[in-house]
């Protein structure tokens, strides 16, 4: 094996930083909610710290074992993310969250099928591109099956009600045909057909239209669709460049909903102000140009796919998370990468950054 690469010490910098400072700030801002809960202030905070170590062996196991080993198992691994979809329409398991019946609860334990799903896609794909690399513009051979496992992966999301994650396999995958080199027409073209059945999914119900358009006028919104996101921006004015330090944040005391799991870089951005909200995304954009290092520099294709795939899959979410957060762009219910709380989210992440690191340590 080579000495690991500079690409490699700073995925691994960047990833742990993330993943200790949202343990933080999971602490900081869930602690109200968990209190108004009837529990102890450390509730959420001892269930995300569970997830972080259980995630951490998975991390570990992941950057361990030779990524080829996956390709073996990507098939059953696929069939039983599709399977695990389905859990949240078993009466008695299924949870319905803000309107998507997306989570499974196991007695004390919530997770969310399309986290592992993610994952299960994304490795599927790198090895299909990975393998038939020479058949890239073959339609039949290549690129119909990757379309028709989005379309199963997003189509299932959209089954739940859960139009955030169905975007962020869209991303993934668009993402993978490209590093794969698919011709550039294809990919346009199934840019624009999933974009125009995401906007129908939207316009279908008028309460996403509502949610979904709120972000364009905030201040008429606010009593109700926009609610959400204008006490978020106003957690995020009240940080100013410093913040007002860590768990001295207003927003979290009822204010700001989710402030713990989708808004918690609202509660990062009033407690730590603007340097803090831009250490964040910072640490995302060198997250990005690291992970790209690797994926050039990968010694195979289906490492290079599966790097590229990953990275995409944080920044985006990341982007999709921020955008919404501040107003920029509509609420889809998406997770902040790393950071936020949500163990299944955590532990599925912290696994595909093993898979990363794995690529960024075998660079040629």
């Amino acid at each position: 094996t080579n000495a690991p690469t500079r690409a490699f010490y700073c995925i691994t910098a960047v990833i742990s930083m993330l993943i200790l400072f949202g343990l933080i700030m999971v602490l900081s801002s869930s602690s109200i909610v968990a209190i108004n809960r009837g529990g102890s202030a450390w509730n959420m905070f001892r269930k995300q710290a569970t997830w972080a170590m259980f995630g951490g062996f998975a991390m570990v196991t992941t950057y361990r074992m030779p990524y080829h080993m996956w390709r073996k198992w990507v098939t059953p691994v696929m069939a039983f993310g599709v399977a695990l979809m389905f859990l949240p329409f078993v009466p008695g398991l299924g949870i319905t969250i803000n309107g998507a019946r997306a989570w499974v609860a196991f007695g004390p334990v919530n997770f969310q099928p399309s986290e592992v799903l993610k994952l299960a896609v994304l490795l599927y794909c790198c090895n299909l591109l990975g393998r038939r690399r020479s058949e890239i513009t073959n339609l039949q051979r290549t690129f119909i099956p990757v379309i028709v496992v989005w379309g199963i992966a997003a189509g299932l999301c959209l089954l739940q009600g859960d139009l955030g994650a169905a975007i962020v396999f869209s991303a993934i995958i668009l993402s993978v045909l490209f590093i794969a080199g698919a011709p550039l027409r294809l990919i346009a073209a199934s840019a624009a057909i999933s974009g125009t059945l995401g906007i129908g999914a939207v316009l279908l119900t008028s309460t996403r239209r509502h949610r979904w358009t709120a972000f364009l006028n905030l201040e008429g919104t606010k009593g109700h669709y926009g609610y959400q996101v204008w006490e978020s921006i106003l957690s995020i004015a009240n940080g100013g460049i410093i913040g007002v330090g860590a768990g001295e944040g207003t927003g979290k005391w009822g204010y700001v909903p989710l402030a713990h799991s989708d808004f918690i870089f609202a509660i990062i951005a009033e407690e730590f102000g603007l340097i803090g909200a831009l250490g964040i995304i910072g640490g995302f954009l060198i997250l990005a140009y690291f992970g790209i290092q690797a994926a050039i520099g990968a010694r195979d294709p289906f490492g290079a796919v599966l790097a590229g795939g990953i990275t995409t899959w944080f920044c985006v979410q990341a982007f999709i998370n921020i955008g919404g957060v501040t107003g920029a762009m509509p609420v889809t219910g998406l997770t902040l990468p790393l950071i936020s709380y949500g163990g299944s989210s955590l532990f599925m992440s912290m696994a595909a950054a093993g898979l990363l690191l794995n690529v960024a340590r075998n660079m040629k």
